[in-house]
């Protein structure tokens, strides 16, 4: 009987791995949709220019309606970071992911030493697997067509830096 369930398990491995890399090879993740299709973007290539295009072309908000973003990041108890994203003047809003820009909506881009962590949809994330050193943690409020949110030319952004021992 234990080398019938040895042999369960390491299928589920080798299944779950392969099934996996399959996902992620095609553009399917565990966010709700494929990246690779088109018709889940708007009906951009969210794969190409007019993807790098939506994160290069900023959206300017009035300051009247300005967005705010503060971050704190403090360590969990148990490992890595614990980050609290805390805005004013915009509503986070997954249900409207990749549709057209509504103003005071959106998401949030969390980078570490300006690679892109995530993508996130509320206020809270773990960080897990910092970089050793000295690292600083951006959060950026974006449309829900993934535009960068700025106001008077300055985007919308927080930063922190912490110490990764």
């Amino acid at each position: 009987m234990s080398r019938t369930l040895a042999l369960f398990v390491i299928g589920l491995i080798f299944g779950g791995g392969l099934g996996f890399a399959f996902a992620a090879g095609n553009g399917i993740t565990f966010d709700g949709h494929d990246h690779g299709d088109a018709a889940q973007h708007g009906g951009m290539d969210h794969g190409g220019t007019d993807h790098a295009m939506m994160h290069d072309t900023p959206i300017d908000v009035s300051a009247d309606a300005a967005p705010d973003v503060q971050i704190m990041v403090s360590p969990d108890p148990m490992a890595g970071y614990n980050l609290h994203v805390m805005v004013e003047n915009f509503a986070f809003s997954p249900q409207n992911a990749s549709l057209p820009h509504q103003p005071g909506q959106g998401h949030a881009h969390v980078y570490a030493n300006g690679v892109k962590l995530a993508r996130i949809y509320g206020p809270w994330m773990h960080l897990d697997g910092l970089p050793k050193g000295e690292v600083e943690i951006e959060v950026t409020l974006n449309s829900n067509d993934h535009h960068p949110l700025e106001v008077d030319g300055a985007p919308v952004t927080a930063r922190a830096v912490v110490e990764v021992e």
